[in-house]
């Protein structure tokens, strides 16, 4: 049961993070500290209504916690999300029969609260530009890097959507380290062919013809010495590097922030993806800050919150 000693009822929002392998919500405070959460796998197998019915009631679940806390909600999910009528737009097939999904109206009536909705990766930028690594900037460039490449722009108390809801997709620019490899979008040389992290343990399989399990048999590697997978961690961060330097002079953000998976592969792929970033990037732009993110789990969590406090 959450802490509510020295906060009230009153002082509390609810968050909902809804991704494909599991589903949070929290309690969130006006200053960005969680102090309740529940989290179930998320059954993204089974349709969209039995995903609604996980969330709604990990949702429940806070209010038994801490009645009166739910005032208002606020969702990050996974897909392609239409913040203005909380539908989602197109989503990938880890949620069946998510597309379609009226996500803000169907949570709004069976919680009898108001909602707000926003793709996850926004959610992740709204946090770390509230309350974390970017705290203090008014406008952010998010990039993760883990299963795919997603960005978002945050400006202010707002992220950039774009005219379609779709802004953001940074895994499918192109990029010269992929060459023609496909991407996952059906296109060929996108950075997230060659970035991500299935892509960048399927550059070592290419390069020695060994398998692997994931991309974190190519970290244990690379930390043993093995030459071949120290040049793909190296690869990865340079080809992030190279794509954040391009949107730097695109955007021109205050700082960049960088999270997701990936980023664990540590200093090697880092050092990479700073060095690449410079050589990118217009002269007077060369000192926009890169920053690692700094919330991990609790980022998308804070962002949706800051939203659902605009309607609580």
């Amino acid at each position: 049961m959450p802490d509510l000693s020295t906060t009230g009822a009153a002082d509390l929002v609810a968050a909902l993070d809804i991704g494909g392998t599991k589903t949070t919500a929290a309690l969130v405070t006006a200053g960005g500290e969680v102090v309740g959460r529940h989290t179930a796998p998320t059954p993204g197998r089974s349709g969209a209504a039995a995903v609604l019915d996980t969330a709604a009631g990990l949702v429940e679940k806070l209010r038994a916690d801490a009645p009166g806390a739910v005032r208002a909600l606020g969702v990050g999910s996974a897909g392609v999300i239409d913040s203005t009528s909380g539908l989602v737009l197109s989503a990938t097939d880890v949620l069946t029969g998510w597309t379609g999904t009226d996500l803000r109206g169907d949570l709004s009536r069976r919680l009898g609260v108001p909602v707000t909705v926003i793709n996850d990766v926004h959610a992740h930028a709204l946090g770390e530009a509230r309350h974390g690594a970017a705290a203090g900037y008014d406008t952010v460039l998010y990039v993760a890097v883990g299963t795919g490449v997603g960005a978002s722009f945050v400006l202010g108390d707002a992220v950039l959507a774009g005219a379609h809801s779709a802004a953001g997709h940074a895994g499918h620019q192109p990029s010269p380290y992929a060459g023609s490899l496909a991407c996952t979008c059906g296109g060929r040389g996108h950075l997230e062919a060659i970035a991500a992290g299935p892509a960048l343990a399927a550059e070592y399989v290419r390069r020695t013809g060994r398998p692997v399990a994931d991309l974190r048999a190519v970290a244990a590697l690379a930390a043993g010495g093995d030459e071949t997978a120290r040049e793909v961690v190296r690869l990865g961060g340079a080809a992030v590097g190279s794509a954040v330097g391009g949107l730097v002079n695109v955007l021109d953000p205050a700082a960049v922030v960088v999270g997701g998976g990936v980023t664990g592969l540590g200093e090697p792929w880092w050092r990479a993806l700073r060095d690449a970033v410079p050589a990118e990037t217009l002269p007077g732009l060369a000192g926009v800050p890169v920053l690692a993110s700094t919330l991990g789990p609790d980022a998308p969590l804070l962002g949706a919150a800051s939203l659902a406090w605009k309607v609580s």
